[in-house]
């Protein structure tokens, strides 16, 4: 089940949203003209972890505005994902998704007005057993 919101607790999701990390050191500009698309939680070992609502843009809706030189990667397991955060703060921002490398996963909870605890009933992807971790 794909969900897609176009607001969140009362709060329009623009066609070009800003988003940053909590110290401000990453800025972004979003670019979502059909809002929050494929809004979901993941149970592999690193979203476990950092517990984020997460949604999915192409690799151009997010343009970097300052702090390129902040972000941080991280990449575990088969090294395809590409896992961004701010080296000040430690924010998780987004993500070059390893199901779809055409794709960002990004920070719900980065976006300017917007709380993801106010979504309700968020999906959960099974990336333990993600399809390209099985062999045969």
């Amino acid at each position: 089940m794909t969900m897609n919101l176009s607001e969140v607790g009362g709060t329009r999701i623009m066609a070009r949203h800003r988003a940053s990390c909590h110290c401000g050191s990453v800025e972004m500009d979003l670019e979502l003209p059909q809002g929050l698309v494929d809004v979901r939680r993941c149970d592999c070992s690193l979203c476990r972890r950092r517990g984020a609502i997460v949604a999915s843009v192409p690799l151009s809706a997010i343009r970097i505005i300052r702090g390129e030189d902040a972000l941080k990667l991280y990449q575990f397991n088969t090294h395809t994902a590409k896992h961004y955060f701010c080296g000040y703060c430690g924010i998780y921002t987004h993500h070059q998704r390893r199901s779809n490398p055409s794709q960002y996963g990004f920070n719900v909870a980065c976006l300017e007005g917007i709380n993801p605890l106010q979504i309700d009933e968020v999906p959960v992807y099974d990336g333990v057993n993600h399809p390209a971790d099985r062999s045969g």
